[in-house]
């Protein structure tokens, strides 16, 4: 089956750097596209980025410039790494793909916490 793990979480102090790691499997890895999404305390989920197979990139403007997603597809694994980071970016951030099929499923992994704070 699908699953989805992240790790890398932590807490930083502003400015300082993290990368985040999701390990996948149960899926053709390298022909989908693969996402992070966020949740901010007391906050919905805030889509922060996503890259396709073909390795293009997308980012929300609020990360864009400090966040670089990529994958490696012989590991199976997508990464986020964050720098200059800023305490709006504290949030649990969480990995998913949609993996189409006769119905259509989007999976998420168990979330990997982030803390900005001196």
């Amino acid at each position: 089956q699908v699953q989805l793990v992240e790790s890398g979480g932590g807490l930083v102090q502003p400015g300082g750097s993290l990368r985040l790691s999701c390990a996948a499997s149960g899926f053709t890895f390298s022909g989908l596209s693969i996402g992070w999404v966020r949740q901010a305390p007391g906050k919905g989920l805030e889509w922060v980025s996503d890259i396709q197979s073909t390795g293009s990139t997308y980012y929300a403007d609020s990360v864009k410039g400090r966040f670089t997603i990529s994958r490696d597809n012989a590991k199976h694994t997508m990464y986020l790494q964050m720098s200059r980071l800023k305490p709006e970016d504290t949030a649990i951030y969480y990995c998913n793909v949609v993996v189409p099929g006769p119905v259509e499923s989007i999976y998420w992994g168990q979330g990997t916490q982030v803390t900005v704070s001196a």
